[in-house]
């Protein structure tokens, strides 16, 4: 096995060879393992945990607890690591990637480096995709480390907080990113510390890490509450969008989703709505509205983006075709899509809290994660995740044959090569796998197969467990399949000795995709464990691929060339071209990611201060200490800032100039809450410095405190009134600041044409913003304190 050496990367060679001393040794335990009787077996987990116990490390134990594992798995399972699996495991150990081709058991690894890990007490996630790949795992893999003694637990949809928290509590736990994610903001939304479900973020396994870590990194996961009412503008505005004309009016960048009036387009839009200049700052409302508004009509596309049902727009994850349940776009982008689509505009929504997927992941302690198409972004992995790819070989060779690309001048030539290639491979009863970009995509060729009254299943992906079942099948004989790039990605396809002889399972793709990585993931469809199979990609110069970037370059290329009509084109430049496309728009996608993370990475600094606070807040029995500090601190806030003005020194010179101040301080402490005799007397004081006037009203305070304490039947009542209302404030106020970090987010980014780096920017006013709003906490904390009645 270690010949295939040669076709991987010099660093994963140099990693590996580091790697096969340690895969020797767990395997020359194989034997002596297989003696052991059942419990055996299992007593070893004790004597690991009374190791660790002793001051041993993960390290010290790593050999006998892999070969453990491999011994229960073969008892449990009928499966015994493969060597390549052994690898995969300490590559996962190591906080690492394992890049495995489609087939090479995957899941299967993920128990050596996760049963290691549990073993600290500390607790082990591992991610997929959906729930019931979660579900699925759980039941399998699950059976091995309790068969060892481990408790293992999985987090679905639908449960509830009680059930949640028993499921954390395991030793290990399998979720989703989104489930996992939103329970951690959840968790820190809680305004009573038994109300919290997760642990802390100890060790994590990512499956398909490329899909969750990358491709689903574009949308951070955002719990949203029940905003204002839709404003007149996204009627009005989409009444008058739908009326430009494209390079007219406006001009698309398909590169970065965006779309921007012309100077033409400008003067209509300034007549239409009666204004004098579009740019003024008080049009700032009316330049959100049409911005969305243009992007949901000329960047977003039905049943590509999003879909339409029972009147309301479903957002659709662009690389799976699955319907993002619960989610929606965010800034208004939503509902500038509903008045596009004519359903009903809800209200908007209000961001109560949020994180990335990038920043939520990095929380981990220890990350890890698994992969058949990784390699192609480890840059990205290294550059935002700190993680290196390990390209682990196969345990056979591969057999998979693809194909040269065949590429067409127009949809319909491409088209008509693809069914004719479905024909070709259902006469013979080849079954055939059809790969495409969208959902539109795979309801197209449906319906061409469909007038040729041909029987196929098209695979929408809206329904997880029907889809993996779906899938399991693709390998049958006759068997015609048409999903989505990403649908049923985690579930293998199988194919007998019949289906061998035919040539294995074929794959077609429909189009080339923005990263080459999905490409690649639909060829590993085929040709798993060293099985016969092949793969080919029809491409038209009317793809998508070639109007995102640099259109107008392909298209002068295009125009120069004699190109055929009607035959496939074999033009060398034309496939570089494809090539170039493919490899800009990857790395303009991780820019995006990285611009996303830039201006989140500034929020995520303030939103560790915020939860830690709220959690410090949740775990002290007892907070007056910290309240006694914030009601002083208040106090000598409010007392400088309306007297320094006034005040050059303890004496004063200008005694109208301080007797307005100390009017005003009255005045300011009586909304406070602050009412008493001593301080409407400020004016008749004989000696009217700060400090006698501090001590004042620190009395004042201690009085009315005082007072407040006493109202309450038991001092636990008045420490359960103190925190509920310290952590009111705080999640208001945080509402409040990310609202307002989002419109402060809009207008850096235009900032960026001015030559002013724009997430600098945010990081300087983000930072004065949230030192306000720190001191608001602090202030309206006080205030409400002192109302108490």
């Amino acid at each position: 096995m270690e010949g295939f050496l040669n076709i991987l990367g010099n660093y994963s060679n140099r990693e590996l060879k580091k790697i096969y001393p340690i895969v020797d040794k767990i395997e020359k335990l194989d034997e002596e393992f297989s003696k052991l009787s059942n419990e055996e077996l299992k007593n070893k987990t004790i004597e690991f945990k009374d190791r660790l116990e002793k001051g041993e490390t993960l390290d010290d134990i790593l050999i006998e607890a892999f070969a453990t594992v491999r011994e229960a798995a073969f008892r449990v399972l009928g499966m015994k690591h493969y060597r390549v699996q052994l690898i995969g495991g300490m590559v996962l150990y190591q906080g690492r990637i394992a890049e495995m081709k489609t087939g090479e058991g995957k899941t299967l690894v993920g128990t050596l480096s996760a049963y290691l890990n549990a073993l600290t007490g500390q607790g082990v996630h591992i991610i997929t995709t959906n729930d019931y790949l979660a579900k699925r795992d759980r039941d399998e893999m699950g059976k091995v480390h309790e068969f060892l003694g481990l408790s293992v637990g999985v987090i679905l949809h639908d449960m509830q907080p009680d059930e949640r928290r028993a499921q954390y509590a395991c030793d290990i736990t399998y979720g989703t990113n989104s489930e996992l994610g939103f329970d951690y903001l959840r968790d820190n939304m809680a305004t009573k510390k038994e109300d919290r479900v997760q642990r802390e973020l100890n060790y994590c396994i990512v499956d398909e890490i490329d899909s969750i870590l990358i491709d689903e990194a574009r949308t951070p996961l955002i719990i949203s509450g029940e905003g204002k009412k839709p404003t007149k503008y996204y009627i009005v505005v989409d009444k008058f969008v739908r009326g430009l004309k494209e390079k007219e009016d406006y001009e698309v960048d398909r590169k970065g989703k965006a779309v921007i009036l012309t100077a033409l387009g400008i003067e209509k839009l300034e007549k239409y709505f009666n204004i004098e200049n579009y740019a003024d700052p008080e049009n700032r409302d009316l330049q959100h509205h049409v911005s969305q508004a243009l992007r949901a009509h000329y960047t977003m596309h039905l049943n590509k983006d999003y879909i339409v049902k029972k009147g309301e727009v479903l957002i659709v994850d662009e690389f799976t075709g699955r319907v993002m349940e619960g989610r929606r776009f965010s800034e208004g982008l939503h509902e500038a899509l509903e008045a596009k689509e004519g359903v009903r505009i809800q209200k908007e929504s209000k961001t109560l809290a949020t994180i990335t997927i990038q920043n939520y992941f990095r929380m981990y302690n220890r990350l890890s994660g698994m992969s058949g198409t990784a390699v192609t972004e480890e840059t990205e992995f290294q550059e935002i995740y700190g993680l290196d790819v390990i390209t682990i070989p196969t345990n056979k060779p591969v057999q998979r044959i693809d194909h040269k690309d065949i590429i067409y001048k127009t949809l319909k030539d491409k088209y008509d090569a693809i069914i004719e290639d479905i024909l070709i491979c259902h006469k013979k009863g080849q079954p055939v796998l059809v790969g495409t970009s969208s959902i539109q995509k795979s309801e197209d060729i449906s319906y061409l197969l469909k007038r040729r009254g041909i029987k196929h299943y098209l695979l929408n992906a809206k329904n997880h467990e029907k889809e993996a079942k779906i899938v399991e099948k693709a390998g049958r004989k006759d068997a015609i399949t048409i999903a989505t790039n990403m649908a049923g990605r985690g579930t293998d396809i199988k194919i007998n000795d019949e289906v061998r002889s035919l040539g294995g399972l074929r794959i077609i793709g429909t189009d080339r995709h923005d990263a080459r990585r999905i490409d690649n993931q639909l060829k590993g469809r085929a040709g798993r464990q060293g099985d016969v199979g092949s793969s080919q990609f029809y491409i038209s110069l009317q793809d998508e691929l070639f109007k995102v970037f640099e259109a107008d370059r392909f298209n002068s290329l295009f125009g120069k060339l004699d190109l055929p009509e009607h035959e496939p084109i074999t033009e060398k430049s034309v496939y570089k071209a494809v090539e170039f496309a493919q490899k800009a728009i990857e790395g303009n996608s991780f820019e995006t990611r990285k611009n996303i993370i830039g201006f989140d990475d500034v929020i995520n600094k303030q939103r560790l201060v915020i939860y830690d606070q709220r959690n410090f807040v949740l775990d002290k029995g007892d907070i007056t200490e910290n309240i006694d500090d914030m009601i002083k601190f208040v106090l000598e806030d409010i007392v400088k800032k309306h007297l320094t003005d006034a005040l050059k020194q303890d004496a004063i010179d200008d005694a109208d100039d301080f007797d307005d101040n100390l009017r005003k301080l009255v005045l300011f402490l009586n909304d406070f809450g602050i009412v008493d005799e001593e301080i409407i007397n400020f004016e008749n004081l004989e000696n009217k410095s700060i400090d006698i006037i501090q001590r004042i009203v620190n009395r004042a305070v201690k009085h009315i405190y005082e007072g407040v304490m006493e109202s309450f039947d038991t001092e636990e009542e008045f420490k359960d009134k103190q925190r509920e209302i310290l952590l009111k404030n705080v999640d208001q106020k945080w509402i409040d600041h990310l609202d307002n970090m989002e419109h402060l987010k809009d207008g850096i980014k235009l900032r960026s044409y001015r030559q002013l780096d724009p997430v600098r920017e945010f990081q300087v006013e983000s930072s004065a913003a949230f030192n306000e709003m720190v001191l608001s906490i602090k202030y309206d904390t006080v205030k409400d304190l002192l109302k108490i009645k």
